[in-house]
């Protein structure tokens, strides 16, 4: 799969720019010549001065004594120096695709512009940003906006003033400080700071009679897309793992191994774990070649235990396709593990079932979170989120698929921030814990108008005490980390840095006790969320503990299922007289008066019925076979729930093209009359959720 260079949903943070500048003749775009240009490359949100280009160009005419003051650049220094032609060749190439960052950015795109006509060659507007602009969303009160203004307010230090390079440096060291100010302000990607720069239409449509270009001429480029392999981002694991998976003891001799290896006609058999609980290992044929050439025949008097590798490499078996291609192609291996809810391994997948599949359409996401040594690499990555899932709407994949990939990312990238604050901690963890994610990420429902869900379980210790403490900083560190990568704070909090949601296994045995006897609405929604959680990073076995003993309290109060039940049919869908839709500024919201009504019975009633699913899809299917009736109204509420959600991420992709703030908000006048037939009959099956649920409000 190919795409252009930085669409519209790239998080800025993630953004492949260069921050670029030029001397000149003058100031009259139409007389004045280039005779340097500088530029230094932006990399995961830092800048990197190793990655610059700078050179001197040779104009053909004088430079005037007044602009030689100013750049220190003489007709000297330009003598030998290249022509326009061979030096905007070499950094067309060094650029590549690379979204501009400037200061007074243009003044120098119409240079670039008219040397490029006068050299004959062709221009095409870039994309292109102005720090000036920026600045002024974020500090209208400045006395004025000059470079050495913007700096000083800034507390950035410029060296070399003047010259094309050291400009560079300063106005993409000014563009990195700013991303985090404009993340606060709810602008985070290229398009949103674009939509936000539309204010200022008068000042680039002044200097435009001055002779400079328009910054934000190229804002409207589309994302070209080609067609992807979309197999490895719908199927899981356990459709293609060989199970149960060959295991050999340690002590068993190399050649009772090679005999075995011949027997089953496999490549690789797993070690079993030692007695005092290690992980398990991995042999392969080319260990034992290896071992008979070095060792001859006495090599088969060796131990498996002597040259098994440990641990085995595994993945989970709900893990989806791309990621194994993806690990094995990152780690060089050729045979993975793949493990259950458990952590047991329970299958074997090798290279060669996974030949049908081309790794680099799978490997545009890949596993690079889980090797993201930075924020700013984890955004990096995070950033492709969006072209998956524009290719994967194209080839006309389920929006539930598409969510499952998008929540798996969303639970790596939770992992992945674990592993980074671990290490920025003082101390190891004080006693094991385990990270969940909660809610749509839990369930494997999150669209892209995702937030931070997440909740901390530790062994042991007291609210405020030495553990809660060490604890609440790293959950602050995880929701810092995930904001700065691309997944925003929780507008109700609901982050293992709040201490309602990080506490220890036995402070949340009492916390689920008193949400499920007390039961407020607040106790509903919050019980709700956690039902659909999903253990992440940590200990297994310590998540596995917490989330038994709430589905078992949950199952055991009738009360409770009552009140969910209440809880599941409060919101009604957004239809009025004759099937209208009920709009509120030309949208609707499909959450509140769509899926959630949908997830929400599916939720209580596999709580009810003791189903551990977690996708609602998988809910209603395993509750058709648990409950054996009213198969036909849950198969319509599942093929409402996939309408609904193909709509509302249709929606979300244009949003983010235009730089609209992500939602669950469909605008109806967008949507083709076919798309709006579909979505009517699907609000008409949502009431019929309550059907499932009988009538709650006369249970004893």
């Amino acid at each position: 799969m190919t795409a252009q260079h930085n669409p519209a949903s790239i998080p800025l943070l993630s953004l492949d720019a260069i921050a670029f500048d030029s001397e000149t003749t003058g100031l009259d775009t139409t007389q004045a010549r280039m005779i340097q240009l500088g530029a230094v490359r932006i990399v995961h949100g830092e800048v990197d001065e190793s990655l610059s280009f700078q050179q001197l160009i040779n104009p053909g005419v004088p430079i005037p004594p007044a602009n030689q003051a100013i750049h220190g650049i003489s007709d000297a220094d330009v003598a030998d120096a290249q022509s326009f032609t061979e030096v905007v060749h070499k950094f067309d190439k060094w650029r590549q695709n690379s979204v501009l960052i400037g200061y007074a950015a243009g003044f120098d795109l119409a240079m670039l512009k008219r040397e490029k006509e006068l050299a004959g060659l062709e221009w095409v507007t870039p994309r292109c940003l102005d720090v000036r602009f920026l600045v002024n969303l974020l500090a209208p009160n400045l006395p004025d906006f000059s470079l050495d203004t913007i700096a000083g307010w800034l507390e950035i230090p410029i060296e070399h003033r003047h010259s094309a390079l050291g400009d560079s440096i300063a106005t993409a060291a000014i563009f990195v400080d700013l991303i985090p100010r404009l993340r606060e302000r709810g602008i985070r990607t290229l398009a949103e700071v674009e939509r936000a720069c539309d204010r200022f239409s008068e000042a680039t449509t002044r200097e435009a009679q001055i002779g400079w270009l328009d910054v934000h001429e190229a804002k409207s480029t589309r994302t070209v897309l080609e067609r992807i392999d979309s197999f490895p981002y719908r199927h899981r694991l356990r459709k293609l793992m060989n199970s149960p998976p060959l295991m050999i003891g340690q002590h068993v001799s190399l050649r009772d191994a090679l005999a075995k290896l011949i027997d089953h006609e496999v490549s690789s058999l797993y070690v079993s774990a030692d007695e005092a609980g290690g992980p398990t290992g991995i042999i392969t044929e080319r260990d034992l070649l290896r071992q008979f050439r070095r060792k001859g025949d006495s090599a088969f008097d060796m131990q498996v235990r002597d040259v098994a590798v440990f641990p085995l490499q595994s993945l989970s078996a709900d893990a989806f396709v791309y990621r194994a291609i993806a690990r094995m192609k990152r780690m060089h291996i050729r045979h993975l593990g793949v493990h259950n809810s458990h952590g047991e391994i329970i299958g074997a997948l090798s290279a060669r079932d996974l030949l049908r599949q081309r790794a680099d359409d799978a490997t545009l996401l890949g596993d690079d979170i889980d090797a993201a040594e930075s924020v700013g690499q984890m955004s990096a990555v995070w950033g492709k989120i969006v072209l998956v899932a524009k290719s994967l709407v194209a080839e006309e994949v389920d929006a539930r698929d598409i969510a499952a990939v998008i929540s798996r990312e969303l639970c790596a990238l939770t992992r992945q921030s674990c592993i980074l604050a671990e290490r920025e901690m003082a101390t190891p963890p004080p006693c094991p814990y385990a990270m969940l994610v909660l809610g749509s990420g839990g369930r494997g429902e999150s669209l892209l108008a995702m937030d931070q869900d997440n909740a901390i379980v530790f062994a042991e210790g007291e609210p405020g005490g030495v553990e809660d403490q060490w604890f609440a900083e790293l959950g602050q560190k995880v929701s810092d980390m995930l904001d700065a990568a691309g997944v925003p704070y929780c507008k109700g909090n609901i982050m293992a840095s709040n201490p309602d949601w990080r506490m220890s296994i036995k402070g949340w045995k009492k916390l689920l006790k008193t949400w499920i006897k007390r039961q407020t609405p607040d106790d509903i929604l919050n019980c709700d969320i956690f039902f659909d959680a999903i253990r992440v990073h940590g200990d297994i076995n310590l998540a596995n503990k917490i989330l038994d003993h709430a589905f078992k309290l949950g199952q055991d109060s009738k009360q409770f299922i009552k009140l969910m039940s209440i809880n599941a049919c409060k919101n009604s869908p957004p239809l009025g007289l004759f099937g209208r839709f009920k709009l509120d500024n030309g949208r609707m919201d499909l959450k509140m008066g769509g899926i959630m009504s949908l997830f929400s019975t599916a939720r209580v009633l596999s709580i009810k019925h003791g189903i551990r699913k977690r996708a609602t899809p998988a809910r209603f299917k395993a509750l058709a076979k648990k409950i054996g009736k009213m198969l036909t109204t849950m198969e319509n509420l599942r093929e409402a729930h996939r309408i609904i959600f193909q709509i509302i991420l249709d929606q979300q992709l244009r949003d983010l093209e235009a730089g609209i703030p992500l939602s669950n908000r469909v605008a109806p006048a967008s949507l083709t009359s076919l798309q709006r037939d579909q979505l009517s009959w699907a609000l008409e099956q949502v009431p019929n959720a309550s059907n499932l649920l009988g009538d709650p409000l006369s249970r004893g």
